[in-house]
């Protein structure tokens, strides 16, 4: 596994990192604790050693599964956690809503506590703000906070994790040029580009590692989708609606060149795409089972994305994949 530094930081995470939330929640099916332990511990095996969770993941169990996994291992992995939803005043949840965010400095310490005791850590790599609105990014005390926090040994580093529909290029902008975070975490993807093409000359510009999260697509770009999936209630995508699967599904008839034309699967050329951008340091796709981490652990030493092809996808994803003509030419 290759390895890249993360930014300005000291640390050099995996090219592919692992999203801990696919073996920690019911977002992308229940996976039960025996195999998520074994997929962990066989990505370590892999190479794989930067490991993404989150405080609100499974109410804490997001964190907890990872000393499980990696009991006596702690300083081989890397470990991103996240923080600023107050699940422990508000335990009760309806669906995939949002809960309360809290960015007080009190609940920030407590919050980083209670972490550091799910992990059975006395540190934690890299703390990143969940999903935060411009509001919390402007706060001075929140940010003393994470200072003092760093100070104590406590944090090696903080971050900030950007939400797609929560907070966005805004977030992100202020993120890098005005807090000068040294990571900060996006979504990028070939069916999902934007803002993150956005974000790619300021991560540049102020030397900010980035971690994209969703490679696939939500599974698009995985090679499992067809016209009749069909997800379980639990699972984050039964909630979409159905024309987004139809839209997706004529989106990926437009970049079968890919596959007619490398060696690799739709799944790693999807994870070469984003490692194609020098910005970004690690991608984090949702692995499920042990075939996908196979494969995908595999993705960095498969066949490159040729510049030319990174730029027809460019050019697709900007002509919108040419729906709107097939709509158009349909009526």
């Amino acid at each position: 596994m290759k390895l890249r530094k993360l930014g300005t930081t000291d640390l050099m995470v995996s090219e592919v990192g692992f999203g801990v939330w696919t073996v920690s929640t019911t977002w992308w099916g229940k996976i039960e604790e025996d195999l998520g332990l074994k997929i962990l511990r066989k990505a370590l095996d892999l190479g794989i050693n930067f490991y993404d969770t989150g405080d609100t993941y499974g109410d804490g169990y997001g964190e907890e599964i990872l000393p499980k996994a990696f009991d006596k291992k702690r300083h081989d992995i890397i470990i991103g956690t996240k923080f600023g939803y107050d699940f422990y005043n508000n335990p009760a949840r309806t669906g995939h809503t949002e809960r309360p965010q809290r960015w007080e400095p009190e609940f920030v310490r407590y919050a980083c506590e209670q972490s550091l005791k799910r992990l059975r850590t006395d540190y934690i790599d890299l703390y990143q703000l969940h999903n935060p609105r411009l509001t919390a990014l402007q706060q001075d005390d929140l940010f003393a906070m994470l200072d003092a926090l760093v100070s104590e040994g406590k944090l090696r580093y903080y971050a900030a994790a950007l939400g797609p529909d929560i907070g966005w290029f805004e977030e992100g902008e202020a993120a890098m040029r005005e807090r000068k975070l040294p990571v900060v975490q996006i979504i990028y993807s070939i069916l999902e580009q934007d803002p993150a093409r956005r974000f790619f000359p300021i991560a540049q510009e102020t030397q900010t590692g980035l971690l994209s999260r969703v490679p696939h697509a939500s599974g698009l770009l995985d090679g499992t989708y067809t016209k009749g999936t069909v997800f379980d209630p639990k699972d984050h995508r039964s909630h979409r609606k159905k024309e987004w699967l139809t839209q997706s599904l004529k989106k990926l008839e437009h970049i079968r060149f890919l596959t007619d034309s490398m060696s690799s699967t739709i799944g790693q050329a999807a994870i070469q795409f984003c490692l194609s951008e020098k910005t970004i340091a690690s991608v984090l796709p949702n692995i499920t089972n042990l075939a996908q981490l196979e494969e995908f652990a595999a993705a960095p030493d498969t066949e490159a994305v040729p510049q030319e092809f990174v730029e027809r996808l460019h050019r697709l994803y900007d002509e919108g994949f040419h729906l709107a003509e097939a709509t158009a030419a349909a009526s």
